[in-house]
């Protein structure tokens, strides 16, 4: 590794040990797990910030909790930091027969496409998971998709594992028809299931309302994925932007002396439309 390398795990080593940091001292595993999401996180927004200096430190605020956890195996004696180097080295190796072993694309002359690249990916994972359980069992495609991931993201994903194995709508018009059509259906289903609870508001009514609502927005990653749309990118960009245009009527109203609360929906409106009309300028090279 390198000197710099060295002298963080070395950092990181102090600050656990004996007379080190009270707050890194006391941290384990599990009280880690919120920090590692949050710096992913704000890994995400610088990079869409496109701040390269930004991006440089919350890159290593995201190495800092690999360090921990690293740090955290060493004083277990289960594993240290260079024993997951090695592990992903061995990893990206194996899984990369086509750069780093002798598999060559067929005809030697046709060059390997990166959907090639990750369907082999997925079967030498399920060649390892099968040789890893001792009975030739590789469980399920779905296995490596967590469950902790927000709910949208793992929806994707799940969809994305199935449709390697080839359950997934025509890649073509008509599977895109078929996809918008479903979502007409779940829609209906929506309706309906929303009428029931008003005409009857019984618990399973709820809870199948809930279930209609949860089906639609399944549907509605199908339709972003078919359209090669990552939904999770494009919700939180719509997010993104509904709180830039909020945030701008909130300092429009306060520059008339007013506030939000006081307003009509009608004026409300307006101001909605000054910010997308601003935001439109912007845009403008």
């Amino acid at each position: 590794m390198s000197k710099r390398f060295d002298q963080v795990v070395e950092i990181m080593s102090r600050l656990r040990g004996e007379g080190g940091c009270p707050w890194d001292r006391k941290q384990t595993r599990e009280s880690l797990k919120p920090y590692l999401i949050e710096e992913a996180y704000e890994v995400l927004e610088t990079i869409e910030a496109q701040d390269d200096p930004k991006l440089k430190e919350e890159l290593g605020d995201v190495l800092l909790q690999i360090l921990f956890h690293a740090e955290i195996g060493r004083e277990r004696r289960t594993f240290t930091i260079e024993d997951v180097l090695e592990t992903l080295a061995d990893k990206l190796v194996r899984r990369h027969p086509h750069v780093f072993g002798k598999t060559t694309p067929s005809p030697p002359d046709k060059k390997i496409s990166a959907e090639e690249v990750v369907h082999r990916w997925e079967e030498i994972k399920r060649q390892e998971k099968a040789d890893q359980s001792g009975n030739g069992d590789a469980g399920s495609a779905l296995d490596d998709v967590p469950k902790a991931l927000p709910a949208l993201l793992r929806a994707y994903q799940l969809q994305v594992r199935a449709a390697r194995v080839g359950f997934d709508w025509p890649h073509d018009e008509t599977g895109y028809a078929q996809v918008v059509d479903k979502v007409h259906e779940e829609l209906r289903e929506v309706e309906e299931a929303r009428a029931d609870v008003a005409q009857n508001a019984t618990a399973a009514a709820r809870q199948r309302l809930q279930d209609e609502v949860g089906d639609i927005l399944f549907a509605l990653v199908n339709l972003a994925r078919v359209v090669k749309v990552n939904p999770e990118e494009a919700l939180r960009g719509s997010a993104n932007r509904f709180a830039a245009r909020f945030t701008h009527m909130e300092q429009a109203a306060k520059s008339r002396g007013r506030s939000l609360h006081g307003m009509t929906l009608a004026e409300m409106e307006r101001l909605w439309d000054e910010a997308k009309a601003a935001e439109g300028n912007k845009a403008q090279p």
